[in-house]
């Protein structure tokens, strides 16, 4: 029953690190202001893809552990 409260505590950790990550790179960077926003989109995506990976996974694994409690059980 922890798990999803875990997935959820880490994509809430994730998102919050890369917007501190983003917002201390618009303050300290020496690029321009097209090169950094080029660097910040390449940022979110890679992170959108991990977050989305990461959620097909999780469905993958609670898909597989429902297909095991709906499964007749054998008498043992």
């Amino acid at each position: 029953m922890n798990e999803p409260k875990n997935l959820i505590n880490f994509l809430i950790g994730l998102t919050t690190g890369a917007l501190v990550g983003v917002s201390l790179a618009l303050l300290f960077a020496p690029s321009s202001g097209d090169e950094l926003r080029g660097q910040i989109q390449g940022q979110v995506q890679r992170i959108q893809d991990e977050v989305g990976h990461a959620a097909e996974l999780r469905r993958a694994e609670l898909e597989r552990q429902l297909a095991e409690l709906r499964a007749p059980r054998r008498p043992g």
